[in-house]
């Protein structure tokens, strides 16, 4: 008898799995939690932009998680992602203006975005419940597994359907932060992989309570590498004159306007540069009425306005060829489309879903028909590089919303870009955050790229910003005017841009790939053994009913 009961703790203990971790908080309180993590990140991106909550947000989301199953993940997934998408982009309810059914485009962005956040926290919580290990696995490995689970759901999310929405990335939302030079290094990606990474590192210190100085280094590691680490240094290559036209006219989408409206609203607003000597003059998206590939008038004016300038224009407007439109950028000379080579031209490479075409027009037409009847255009994706020539320098493009398109940025560098000109037409959204939002996010892309960066708009806020992300001049909202002066050229890649697709396939199928196996780790392990009944009858398991199930689910 006495030597039976130690052969049988020992088998015992060999068999036992440990206990499934218990959540940190109640469901109730891990709902009002991840609403008010939602809550801060929205807070840390423009108007607010107050950097510092995006890790906050992280932390809260994360606390919500901890201990949960699929249905609570889901629930407080969706809190999180209602409390963020909602507020973060009602700017898309002013759209169709003063429509009674205006509500709806918003509506129904924030709630595709807000499931699809719900639907990415269950795999985050489920690496938390599965995951087993000793202190440097729970404060080194974990973490980057959540880490990279958090990146990948930036990513699909970025990506898909009809070319995904990567508005709501955390490594965005730090362009005015001391960790945005970071994204020079491992690109926008990257940065959100660290900040949500270090978060993790820094929950778990807390959850395990081990207060050893050695415990502390890989929270501070991240740490160091997101404060310490400076901005990678492209070369200077000289400098292009460049003049930036903010015509303010009216170029909303329902804007009542006059024949050549815009155009002459552009004309009037550049007439100070026939007085300066400029290398290149800037017009926003939408700065021109009409085609002037097929509107002869249109062509002499733009002739005309180049040869008063002494240089080329940089303008926008809607082109056709054959049965396709496209949102065109074309540099625009005093010859016009006769120059040597061809006339250069850039068409936007992501048009906006259900704002410049209608995917599956025929299906949403049924069942929105006055809504999508609203929406006339149907803009074709352009194939051209994103970059047009000025004498000996390489001027790299992004249409508006592009401008959060990772695979145009980076192919505009890689073709040679020494600077970026971002044409945008915000007057859809006057009054709203969102040309603060965009200006953001090109401001990333110049400290991403280590290049000058010219942020226009046609209504405002029009920025030129340097290499490392600085303003250095800007036209406010709803007023006429431009921006005059000498931009810096660049030279040379950083590792954000030739490594970024790397890094993003690294986290995604990291991600995929560490998930598993810490599946497989927990249910290959082997099952307590039941005690015994009196008599050596087996134990009954205690039934449970539909109700205990489904609470179990949302535990």
């Amino acid at each position: 008898m006495s030597r039976a009961r130690p052969a049988a703790r020992a088998r015992s203990g060999r068999s036992r799995r440990p206990a499934p971790i218990r959540p940190v908080l109640p469901l109730w309180a891990g709902v009002v939690v991840a609403a008010l993590g939602g809550l801060a990140l929205d807070a840390s991106f423009p108007s607010l932009g107050i950097w510092a909550l995006a890790p906050l947000a992280v932390i809260l989301s994360l606390i919500s998680l901890i201990g949960r199953r699929a249905g609570g993940a889901l629930l407080v997934g969706l809190a999180f992602g209602a409390a963020f998408w909602f507020p973060h982009i009602d700017w898309a309810a002013s759209f169709l203006g003063d429509n009674a059914q205006a509500w709806l485009p918003w509506v129904a962005l924030a709630g595709l975005q807000t499931v699809f956040t719900g639907l990415g926290a269950i795999p985050i919580a489920l690496a938390y419940g599965w995951f087993r290990g000793g202190r440097w696995a729970r404060l080194v490995a974990l973490p980057l597994l959540i880490g990279a689970l958090w990146t990948a759901r930036e990513l699909i999310m970025g990506n898909w359907p009809y070319g995904g929405f990567a508005w709501g990335r955390i490594g965005m939302s730090q362009s005015e932060s001391p960790l945005a030079h970071v994204a020079s290094w491992v690109g926008v990606s990257g940065l959100t992989f660290l900040i949500v990474a270090f978060c993790a590192a820094a929950i778990e210190l807390v959850r395990l309570r081990s207060w050893r100085v050695s415990s502390f280094a890989p929270a501070v590691a991240v740490a160091a590498v997101l404060l310490v680490v400076p901005q990678w240094q492209t070369a200077p290559a000289g400098t292009l004159r460049v003049g930036a036209v903010q015509g303010n006219g009216p170029t909303a989408y329902f804007d009542e306007r006059e024949d050549w409206a815009i155009l002459e609203s552009q004309l009037d607003a550049s007439e100070p540069l026939k007085d300066e000597r400029v290398d290149l003059v800037v017009w926003p998206e939408g700065g021109v009425d009409y085609d002037p590939l097929r509107e002869p008038s249109t062509a002499l004016e733009l002739s005309a306005a180049a040869r008063s300038y002494g240089a080329p224009i940089l303008m926008n407007t809607a082109s056709e060829k054959g049965d396709e439109v496209f949102n065109t950028s074309m540099l625009w000379t005093a010859e016009g489309a006769a120059v040597a080579g061809g006339l250069q031209t850039h068409a936007k490479r992501h048009p906006v879903p259900f704002g410049e075409y209608v995917p599956e027009r025929a299906f949403f037409e049924a069942i929105v028909p006055d809504l999508i009847g609203m929406i006339g255009r149907e803009y074709t994706p352009g194939t051209d590089a994103p970059v047009v020539d000025v004498g000996d320098t390489v001027v790299g493009l992004a249409i508006c919303f592009d401008v959060i398109s990772d695979d145009l940025i980076r192919e505009g560098a890689e073709d040679g870009a020494q600077v970026y000109m971002f044409q945008t037409n915000n007057a859809d959204f006057r009054g709203t955050d969102e040309n603060l939002q965009q200006l953001a996010f090109a401001r990333m892309r110049a400290i991403e790229t280590g290049r000058t960066v010219v942020n226009l708009s046609t209504v405002g806020t029009s920025q030129i910003m340097a290499p490392d992300g600085t303003m250095v001049s800007a036209l406010g909202v709803d007023q006429a005017g431009l921006l005059v002066g000498e931009v810096e050229l660049r030279e040379g890649l950083t590792p954000g841009v030739v490594l970024g697709p790397w890094v993003q396939l690294v986290l995604l199928w990291g991600s995929v790939l560490g998930l598993a196996l810490v599946a497989i780790l927990h249910f290959t392990r082997r099952r307590p053994a039941r005690r015994p009944a009196a008599r050596g009858r087996p134990a009954a398991r205690p039934r449970r009913s539909d109700a205990d199930r489904v609470a179990a689910m949302f535990r």
